[in-house]
């Protein structure tokens, strides 16, 4: 019988290898001499033993100390796998082997993964107003709400859901065919762990009922269209007094009549007079939040002008500061001209030095 290798060697790590990179090694070994990946290879079932009875014993404290001193002689033959049956193994390692291999492992103290109730996304319409100042309302939800009666656990007065004795709560069975475990919802308690055996009379032992209810959804200062908001647990309610899902609001920001945006800036047009253009003018401009601000413009502003208010934009999300005003200058040219205001354009245009090239500014 030949020598037995290092296990160091065997899982190719070092001698003051951690956990983790131990496990992390079987599991490496474990995958590429899986008797399922390598049916009827006697040589790849061999380093499959040889690699779990190496994990056998660098996984456990007290026999790796003293192997580190006293090497193969000093474990007795207790860790000795050459002889042993793969399903033994199976058997003997099942909540690692769930780990590698997906499944279940009705036992071994692992505990099931709480189930959660289902998420809920709906629409919702601000104004711009809104996005400028953040504001908060209240969003309609319709669908399951947790039961009043039995608070969610399904379970009548009095009464608490029981652990299910199939699966002892993990949700889950395990059976072994061959060298496979195969790990399947409980049919005891359908996956839930729990089993009600005397259910509410409000909710008949769902833990919810058909309700519509309003959510206070908090919409942020900047927010935009197509921008979505996460209100954590206030979905649907979760199953047997489990945790709620989540509600997700999808925005959209209404159209502004005087108003467009672009990004965190706001874009608005104003008309002046020809006069205005001319010799300049001052006035507010009032934001949809009422704020107020003044413009002021240059004499000889030419028509389409934009002027630009640095901070008086949008807040911008997850930036500090605010986006701009853009104003664009729309001058009205009247079309219309009585004989005195003709008058007085024509001494105005005498007045201008030089004159106006019909090709552009002379």
């Amino acid at each position: 019988m030949s020598a037995k290798r290092d296990y160091y060697e065997v899982l190719g790590v070092a001698q003051d290898a951690g956990e983790e990179d131990v496990k992390r090694a079987y599991r490496k070994a474990a995958l590429k001499f899986h008797p399922d990946r390598n049916q009827g290879d006697l040589d790849a079932e061999g380093k499959f033993k040889e690699a779990t009875e190496a994990y056998s014993v660098l996984s456990d404290r007290e026999k790796r100390a003293t192997y580190d001193r006293f090497g193969h002689a000093g474990l007795q033959g207790g860790a000795d796998f050459s002889g042993v049956g793969v399903g033994d193994i199976f058997s003997q390692f099942q909540d690692i082997f769930a780990d590698f291999f997906g499944g279940g492992g009705g036992g071994g103290g692992r505990q099931r993964r709480q189930a959660r109730g289902a998420d809920v996304r709906v629409d919702a319409r601000i104004t711009l107003q809104d996005s400028m100042r953040g504001v908060k309302h209240e969003i309609v939800v319709e669908g399951l709400a947790p039961c009043e009666t039995c608070r969610g656990s399904g379970a009548a007065a009095g009464t608490t859901p029981e652990t299910c004795r199939h699966c002892g709560g993990s949700g889950q069975v395990a059976t072994q065919r061959g060298f496979i475990m195969f790990s399947s919802t409980c049919p005891s308690c359908r996956g839930q762990g729990s089993i009600i055996v005397s259910p509410c009379s409000s909710c008949a032992g769902r833990g919810a009922v058909e309700k519509q209810r309003k959510v206070v959804v908090t919409f942020p200062a900047g927010i935009d269209s197509g921008q979505r908001l996460r209100v954590p647990g206030q979905g649907m309610p979760g199953p047997n007094g489990t945790a709620s899902g989540d509600l997700y609001v999808d925005v959209e920001v209404e159209p502004h009549a005087d108003f467009e945006r672009d990004g965190a800036d706001l874009v608005t047009r104003e008309s002046i007079s020809f006069l205005e253009a001319a010799m300049g003018t001052d006035f507010d401009v009032v934001l949809p939040d009422g704020t107020e601000v003044p413009v002021s413009v240059p004499s000889g502003t030419q028509p389409g002008t934009v002027i630009t208010s640095h901070g008086h934009g949008l807040q911008r999300i997850g930036r500090r500061g605010r986006g701009d005003l853009h104003v664009v200058v729309n001058v009205h040219v009247p079309t219309k001209l009585s004989r005195k205001a003709r008058k007085l354009f024509e001494e105005v245009e005498a007045e201008l030095a030089p004159p106006v090239s019909r090709r552009g500014i002379g």
